[in-house]
């Protein structure tokens, strides 16, 4: 058995079924002149977290386990759009809209691509999503039990919206979860902080957290075990 030091207990890694979600690391919520900066959001929150899902890309890379990247957009025609969500708010860019890196949160558009220091590998799965959590009108739940995932290390922005509301769903789904504290980010700090404590209150009710070191430390452990078994 393989624990990860976590919140609000130990994090038991599964001898099998272990996958990376990396959720929305978008141009245009992480780069000056995005979606994410006309709306009047300080980036900087987000740039933050970079090096460190980096790392747990890499790692998950090297031990050739399962990688998926979650992104928001939209057809070109915006039919899968609801115009409630695209009204909404009161800013001067609206979904669809051109912005600096082209039509916002439309798929295909520059800015609603991956940032380049974490652009998908090949074999690594990639899946567009209409709407905040990652299973809605997708066909993540599909690939998941197709690559008998059972417990997910998540990543992503923002934690508060669309991080929250896929680890909510995936955990309706009885796969077990941990939100890596430090790879994941907000553009409201104080909102961050308390998603972080709703997820794990109630001895995880939603799912676990911890720290991207004390992730990689157990990552290690079980790839020692695995290697000497």
């Amino acid at each position: 058995m393989v624990l990860i030091s976590a919140q609000p207990y130990d994090y038991q890694l599964p001898v099998k079924g272990l996958g990376l979600l990396i959720i929305d690391m978008q141009r245009d919520f992480l780069e000056p002149g995005g979606f994410g900066e006309a709306l009047g959001n300080d980036i900087s929150y987000l740039r933050q977290i970079v090096p460190t899902v980096k790392q747990l890309l890499q790692t998950f890379r090297s031990l050739q386990l399962p990688i998926f990247h979650i992104i928001e957009g939209h057809a070109p025609d915006l039919s899968d759009c609801p115009n409630s969500k695209r009204q909404r708010g009161r800013g001067n860019l609206k979904i669809g809209d051109v912005g600096a890196m082209g039509r916002i949160l439309v798929l295909g558009e520059p800015g609603n691509a991956i940032i380049p220091e974490l652009s998908p590998a090949s074999g690594e799965f990639v899946i567009s999503k209409p709407g905040k959590g990652a299973f809605c009108r997708t066909n993540l739940e599909k690939l998941l039990n197709e690559q008998g995932i059972t417990h997910l290390i998540i990543t992503g922005v923002t934690t508060e919206v669309c991080v929250q509301t896929t680890m909510r769903e995936a955990n309706d789904r009885g796969i077990e979860c941990l939100l890596v504290e430090d790879a994941t980010a907000s553009y409201f700090p104080d909102f961050k902080q308390a998603t972080l404590e709703m997820i794990c209150a109630q001895g995880a009710i939603i799912g676990w957290t911890a720290t991207a070191a004390e992730v990689l430390q157990g990552l290690r452990t079980w790839q020692a075990k695995l290697t000497f078994a």
